[in-house]
């Protein structure tokens, strides 16, 4: 059937009344777990879409959409997301449905569970996930859809699960494309080191969020670099600016000859001094996300290049997709929602 089905086909079709099917679709009244399922089911078979207004205007109870995101430094990464957030949250008040976010310790396993917990025990309508615990993020989502909780993921995911959609960058081609710039037009027998700078995350390792994006830088230079090395060095996201700088030195004294750095987080910020005051010119540098703090280092020179995304959109994505699919059924029509992966240097930086 095409766009002119009603709620009386899919009463007809569902075998009920069509105020049934009107208290199904409002979230509204009592009604059986099977009369609903066949509700359901019958509004899916028909592509049946109840108009935006009409359920609206229907819908007295609200809703909540739970979203479970790390907390942030004002103006970093998660602050950005959260900021995604809020303005999703007001276009979507007057449908009566709200947003309510629980924020966990990115580097504490702790927090992430006490933040699972929180939101399942609220009993929201829907949810947005950040899901960087993986192991402690399976049982969640397992949760969530057991109470029949949708639940889209934003700038992570976890493939073998039951979300509804993933927004973020493709984070292995990111980090694929990281390393193809950064060795541009780099003869293969002339790259013979390359340094990745990580932030270490909780003590037991359980956090990993660029695991997949490494994974493509690594990739990519053993496909085109294949006698190059590849260093890790950590510093932590709390170190003082003499810790790193005696981090960075005992490295860098160890391997003078290394020219080329890529951080694969948002926070190349965190070298930005150590750079500026203690390398040489023929540097060539890459970070990630279009921070404040990243894109005065652009401006300066001091990095050649950032790989970003607008960032907020992630958010702001996520939300209106959670939003159609609780008043008009409509699932996204793509699992995998891929940010555009922006090149930004310092002569494009001032339009973006």
């Amino acid at each position: 059937m095409g766009k002119n089905v009603t709620i009386k086909d899919v009463a007809l079709r569902a075998g009920v009344s069509k105020g049934t099917v009107d208290r199904v679709v409002h979230n509204r009244g009592v009604v059986s777990k099977e009369s609903a399922q066949r509700v359901l089911e019958a509004i899916k078979e028909l592509n049946y879409v109840p108009d935006r207004h009409a359920a609206m205007l229907a819908t007295r109870t609200v809703r909540t959409i739970a979203c479970l995101i790390p907390s942030s430094e004002s103006g970093g990464y998660w602050d950005m997301i959260n900021d995604g957030i809020q303005t999703a949250a007001a276009a979507i008040k007057e449908m009566n449905l709200r947003t309510e976010v629980f924020c966990f310790d990115m580097n504490d396993v702790h927090s992430f569970r006490d933040a699972c917990h929180s939101l399942i025990a609220s009993e929201p309508a829907a949810a947005v996930v950040a899901p960087l615990f993986l192991a402690e993020s399976i049982p969640f989502v397992d949760q969530l859809a057991n109470r029949g909780i949708p639940y889209v993921y934003i700038d992570t995911k976890i493939e073998e699960s039951r979300s509804l959609a993933y927004f973020g960058m493709p984070k292995y081609d990111s980090g694929y494309l990281c390393a193809s710039l950064l060795t541009f037009k780099i003869p293969a027998e002339e790259l013979r080191k390359i340094v990745i700078v990580r932030v270490s995350r909780d003590r037991h390792g359980l956090s990993d969020p660029t695991v997949n994006r490494r994974e493509g830088f690594c990739d990519y230079i053993y496909e085109h670099f294949p006698n190059c090395q590849i260093f890790n060095v950590f510093i932590s996201p709390n170190a003082t600016e003499d810790e790193i700088r005696d981090n960075l030195d005992r490295f860098f004294s160890e391997n003078p000859d290394v020219r080329h750095i890529a951080m694969l987080s948002s926070r190349i910020h965190l070298i930005g001094n150590y750079l500026r005051t203690h390398m040489k010119d023929d540097l060539r540098v890459i970070g990630f996300d279009n921070l404040k703090s990243n894109i005065d280092l652009l401006k300066d020179g001091t990095v050649d290049i950032l790989i970003s995304q607008r960032i907020e959109e992630q958010s702001i994505r996520a939300l209106r997709v959670m939003s159609d699919y609780l008043l008009l059924f409509k699932r996204p029509e793509k699992r995998d929602n891929y940010m555009h992966m922006d090149i930004l240097t310092k002569l494009n930086i001032a339009d973006y």
